[in-house]
């Protein structure tokens, strides 16, 4: 028996050097090894080599449509490269973008979903820089949406990359656009004045859902690109943008809430630093309602569930209460285990101290809560405001992009997603 076992082993290992042998001398020349077909042999040779995919974009007013479209891109390969396009290149492309580049580029970091960030990316793939993509940043394929992206000149920012068989698309999320976000925001400049005629929710459901009297009437509402949102929550997507995982036994858990409306660097910022905190971030995001009743008929410009896929985007969080209750309470404290509960410095309102009814009482008389240094000096309303200082050539951006947003919707076809 041992004679025989010792015969096995040797012949094992000769035949093992043999495969290796020739396993190494055909890789050399990219060959698949006799008997292994090209497709299998193209699985192993990614073993060693990740598939990198690249997604540019301008992310301006980034929402979780931009999310969707990078968490399908990194679907496609094992690593997933971002371009940022320049401030530059989106005012010559589309007109002036309502954040600056170094706001976009820390909201494009913070997306769970992606890899690696190009700074200063052109608005379309050049000869030039997609030779650069491929020998410098070793990329696979270059992705981008089914919706159409022309150039002023009206060609295909994307020829090259289709002409050299190296692109693949994904689905666009529909029922969300920048265009449409700052549709919202214009919706809100326009009618303000009429505000008082409106009752409380009336006016709070059309604005977070884009919708507009002017628009149902055919009138310059549309002209703006404000429309009724297309935005179709399901569960699905929920599920898509979760982690997943829960808390640890002994995790030590951070929970912070807010709005999180027109979700922003200023955002990121503040969950980064409230997620060094612990081991396990929890945030809330508080209703269509309560932040109506709390900050204006105009507000929140997304609504619940939009803001709640901006949220669990990031990277830096690990769950969300959709709806979360505007006080903090003893039972809510016990039920997730929190540990300690934060709010920045910088928010909508700084007030709630000097409230009659503090939302945070309850952690304040635990000895569990601490007020965060905000990073940025950024809120909702700083975004808004850079819309309405500047919202004739806001207008003038929308009205370029509405016809391309409507033919989009007019002449769409299914595209199956993962």
């Amino acid at each position: 028996m041992n004679k025989i076992s010792s015969t096995t082993l040797i012949g094992g290992a000769v035949v093992v050097a043999m495969a290796v042998g020739l396993y190494l001398g055909v890789a050399k020349r990219g060959l698949p090894p006799e008997g292994l077909g090209m497709g299998l042999w193209r699985k192993i040779k990614r073993k060693k080599k990740p598939l990198r995919v690249y997604m540019d974009g301008c992310f301006d007013m980034m929402h979780y449509g931009h999310c969707n479209a990078l968490r399908q891109a990194r679907a496609v390969g094992d690593q997933l490269v971002v371009g940022v396009v320049s401030d530059a290149e989106i005012i010559a492309n589309k007109g002036p973008p309502v954040t600056p580049m170094h706001e976009r580029m820390i909201m494009v970091k913070a997306v769970k979903w992606v890899d690696e960030v190009i700074s200063d990316a052109p608005y379309a793939i050049t000869e030039d820089f997609m030779k650069k993509l491929f020998d410098e940043y070793k990329m696979d394929y270059i992705i981008h949406g089914d919706d159409p992206c022309v150039l002023p000149d009206g060609t295909d920012a994307y020829a090259v990359a289709k002409k050299a068989g190296r692109f693949k698309q994904i689905k666009r999320t529909e029922g969300i656009s920048s265009t449409d976000i700052v549709g919202r925001m214009l919706l809100c400049v326009r009618e303000r004045s009429v505000s008082d005629s409106h009752n409380h929710s009336s006016l709070q459901r059309q604005f977070s859902h884009g919708h507009s009297q002017k628009f149902e009437d055919g009138g310059s509402g549309s002209r703006s690109g404000t429309r009724v949102s297309h935005f179709l929550p399901t569960s699905r997507r929920i599920v898509q943008f979760s982690n997943g995982k829960g808390p640890g036994p002994n995790a030590h858990i951070v929970y912070i809430d807010g709005a999180f409306d027109l979700f922003h660097a200023g955002h990121v910022e503040i969950l980064r630093v409230a997620r060094e905190l612990g081991d396990f971030l929890l945030v809330g995001t508080h209703n269509d309602q309560t932040i109506s009743a709390k900050r204006g008929t105009h507000r929140p410009i997304m609504n619940l569930h939009e803001r709640s896929l901006s949220v669990l985007a990031c990277r830096y969080v690990d769950e969300v209460i959709i709806g979360a209750p505007w006080e903090v309470s003893k039972d809510m404290i016990t039920t997730f285990n929190i540990s300690l509960v934060v709010h920045g410095t910088v928010a909508e309102s700084s007030d709630f101290q000097k409230e009659k009814d503090n939302p945070y009482d309850v952690p304040i008389s635990m000895g569990i809560f601490k007020v965060l240094e905000s990073p940025l000096d950024i809120t909702t309303t700083t975004i808004i405001k850079r819309i309405v200082a500047n919202h004739k050539a806001y207008q003038k951006r929308n009205a370029k992009k509405v016809a391309s947003e409507k033919r989009y919707y007019d002449n769409k076809t299914y595209v199956s997603s993962d």
